[in-house]
């Protein structure tokens, strides 16, 4: 049907004739993914007459078909003009369900919220929703919009009712995704779910609700829906979360860290101190869990360990706390399941070598600042990533060891890598120079040498114990042979002066005060 046509039912204002004409288009349409150029009016003027249609009282299956249309014109960002208006935004939240607290007329029910039964429409709501969330992914002057229609209060509210069954997973997953577009481009809306709406609390009970969370023991997560013993499981070996958990869990993260991006940059008072320790528990046990399908997996991980890194670094001892049980990784005493899926991560995310920054930086990150402040997180690490040293004769970046692939990023052309990877390593050294050039040799360890002025040598001040640096006897044996700079026992090398003239010397050694003074300046 040609869209003229269609125009030319819809101006008649025959919801009958409008809604088998609008049918037809969606069906069209949807198995069409771009717009032909020479129709851009007609689809603004398609778009004006579809929200004049939603602000009449219409039949629930026309409500349905005009939302469609609308979903299908918002796909494209040229397309969206119509709908970013205050009339418009609010029509289509009322839809939605999200427009109670607009300051609407005391008394008015939203239109087209419930059916004629009196109970939620969920197709309407949802195409409501997914408009809602094209609208805003597209322009700006809507999220603008919606943010002084109070969009946000209106999701937060349904948010509570997370546990009420009448919201099925479309429903839930769309308020998310909504809730997220919204505050990843305002501000003022992080702001206002931060605090006036108490956005951490609301979003760790919504994540624990929607994964069917609960608390044998304080900080220690377990789930409720699945019938184990808590004593002898652990989350790894549970049955994965469905699709549809993960995929709402991780929007739930997203919308986290945007209003906790900068919490572990300031100060938090006991109370948020509290927020953040509940939900950094939760966040344990979600590293620790498994989603139908790698690829979700993966992703649920992501969003779990970016979203960790935004936590006070106080609040971090939470990934210690539960207590050892059958299968868990110990050492002194103290769980290192979260530790030890940290590093695996770290090491799988460095093997795939793309996008390291986005990758690999967050639970590289989390690694070292855990063992900056943690002993037991230092120690454990330290064991894995930096053993006693036996190979003397190999560079320290050549080889498959941790050690060897993190000395590798030490040089690497981004700057952020190659500081994040000698910053964790000289911490496991616990900020002593001459441990560090052991392990890495002095041409990988010159650049945060000398960021920090200790290229001459000493130690940086940090708050770690005195326990001594044990030396194999393979290490102890070449330590006079082995060449600082390369960090490995080198051939012996010719003398370069041999043959030379006491003038020819001469000229070398000024050549070398002169560059070792251009070094110390």
């Amino acid at each position: 049907m040609d869209l003229n046509v269609i125009l030319e039912i819809m101006e008649t204002g025959d919801q009958d004739a409008a809604l088998m004409a609008l049918q037809t288009y969606n069906k069209k349409m949807s198995q069409c993914f771009m717009f032909d150029t020479d129709e851009e009016e007609p689809r603004e003027r398609l778009g004006e007459l579809l929200m004049g249609f939603l602000e009449r009282d219409l039949q629930p299956s026309c409500q349905l078909a005009c939302l469609e249309t609308v979903r299908i014109l918002t796909r494209d960002k040229g397309n969206v003009a119509p709908f970013i208006s205050h009339t418009a935004m609010r029509t289509l939240s009322r839809y939605a369900g999200i427009a109670a607290a607009h300051g609407d007329v005391e008394g008015e029910d939203p239109v087209g919220l419930v059916s004629v039964a009196g109970i939620p429409d969920l197709e309407v709501i949802v195409e409501a929703l997914k408009s809602l969330c094209n609208i805003c992914l597209h322009n700006k002057v809507a999220v603008k919009v919606g943010q002084e229609l109070q969009l946000i209060v209106g999701l937060a509210e349904r948010l509570k009712q997370c546990g009420d069954h009448q919201w099925n997973h479309h429903v839930r997953f769309f308020d998310l995704r909504l809730m997220f577009l919204l505050t990843a481009q305002r501000v003022d809306m992080r702001t206002q779910l931060l605090k006036e709406l108490r956005g951490v609390n609301l979003l760790s009970d919504h994540l624990e609700a929607t994964l069917g969370l609960c608390w044998p023991g304080t900080f220690e997560v377990a789930r409720a829906w699945v019938d184990v013993d808590p004593e002898s499981d652990t989350p790894d070996k549970l049955p994965p979360f469905s699709r549809e958990r993960i995929e709402r869990a991780m929007e739930v993260l997203k919308i986290l860290f945007n209003i906790t991006y900068d919490a572990n940059h300031r100060q938090v008072d006991e109370e948020e101190a509290a927020a953040f320790r509940h939900l950094g528990a939760i966040l344990r046990h979600c590293l620790l869990s498994r989603a139908d399908g790698e690829d979700y997996t993966e992703e649920f991980h992501s969003h779990s360990l970016n979203l960790l890194g935004t936590l006070p670094l106080a609040c971090l001892d939470v990934v210690l706390m539960p207590k050892v049980q059958q299968g868990s990784i110990e050492y002194m005493g103290v769980n290192m399941d979260a530790v030890n899926m940290l590093l695996e991560y770290m090491e799988k995310m460095l093997d795939r070598g793309k996008r390291l920054k986005e990758t690999m930086l967050p639970s590289l990150n989390l690694l070292t600042e855990s063992a900056r402040i943690h002993r037991e997180t230092r120690k454990f690490l330290r064991t894995k990533v930096l053993p006693p040293l036996r190979d003397v004769k190999n560079l320290p970046e050549v080889g498959d060891t941790i050690r060897n692939k993190l000395v590798r990023l030490m040089t690497n052309i981004d700057t952020d890598v190659k500081n994040c990877a000698a910053e964790f390593l000289f911490v496991l050294c616990k900020e002593s120079v001459s441990r560090f050039i052991k392990y890495t040799g002095y041409g990988n360890a010159a650049g945060l040498l000398a960021a920090r002025g200790l290229l001459r040598g000493g130690i940086s001040p940090g708050n770690y114990s005195e326990d001594e640096d044990s030396e194999t006897e393979e290490y102890r044996e070449a330590k006079a042979k082995i060449n600082p700079v390369t960090g490995r026992v080198e051939d012996e090398q010719p003398n370069p002066m041999e043959g030379m003239t006491e003038e020819q010397k001469e000229m070398e050694a000024m050549k070398l005060v002169n560059m070792f003074e251009k070094l110390s300046r």
